[in-house]
This record gives structure tokens, C-alpha cells and sequence, in this order.
């Protein structure tokens, strides 16, 4: 059984793929001012991160926590998005949809202060 996929397969479908990525990357920088804020934090905690990890280990820990909050913020962003595509009144569900994607990016802010608080505890307490 052949199924047509609008994306194609092999290199093809890779190459789609990346440019949709660029895409989303492109309007999450335009139209999401957490997701920028959050960019730069990440961009001003990167080279702590060379000076505050004991080990290479540590350091992918720091880094991969700062990795996760832009993830959860693009996916926060995607709800949003899509919740307003859909209708742009007040609903129960729409307003649910969207606290509990921001309950996860509080979550994942919360990953990072308990990864780097302890990184820095260690460094100057230990």
C-alpha cells in the first residue's frame, strides 16, 4: 500500500522539513514576544554555561534545560495560535487550552532555576 505524502519522503521530505522549521522559527521571533525574551536569556546563559559546568555532562544538563524552555515556548506558541485561528471569542475550553500551555512553559522556566541554582551552589557554596 503506497500513501501519497504531501511532504514527499528521503532527502526530499528532509529538506521540507527544515525549511518549514525555519518558518517556525521565523514567526515565533516575529510574533511572540516571550518566545524572543526567552531566546535572549538563552543566548546570555550559553556562555555561562561554558564557565559554570564541571564537566562536558553537566554542561549538555545546562544547556538541554535551556533548549527545553524554547521548546515548550514554541509549542505554547502553536496553541495560541491555533486556539485564536479557531475563534477569537472567549471559550472555556480556548482559555483552559492556553493556561495549561503556560503552565508548561512555567514548568520548564521552573527546570531551569532548579538545574542552574543547583549548578551555581555548587560552584561557589561546595
Amino acid at each position: 500500500m503506497t500513501m501519497n505524502k504531501p511532504n514527499g519522503g528521503g532527502l526530499g521530505r528532509i529538506l521540507k522539513a527544515t525549511d518549514c522549521s525555519r518558518k517556525g522559527f521565523i514567526a515565533a521571533w516575529t510574533h511572540e514576544a516571550a518566545f524572543r525574551q526567552e531566546t535572549v536569556l538563552a543566548l546570555i546563559m550559553l556562555p555561562l554555561s561554558f564557565w559554570l559546568a564541571q564537566s562536558t555532562s553537566h554542561w549538555a544538563m545546562l544547556v538541554a534545560t535551556l533548549l527545553l524552555v524554547l521548546i515548550v515556548e514554541l509549542l505554547n506558541s502553536a496553541i495560541e495560535t491555533l486556539t485564536d485561528r479557531v475563534s477569537l471569542e472567549r471559550h472555556e475550553l480556548s482559555g483552559r487550552a492556553k493556561d495549561i500551555a503556560s503552565a508548561a512553559v512555567t514548568l520548564s522556566l521552573t527546570v531551569v532555576a532548579v538545574v542552574w541554582g543547583a549548578a551555581i551552589y555548587d560552584k561557589f557554596v561546595v
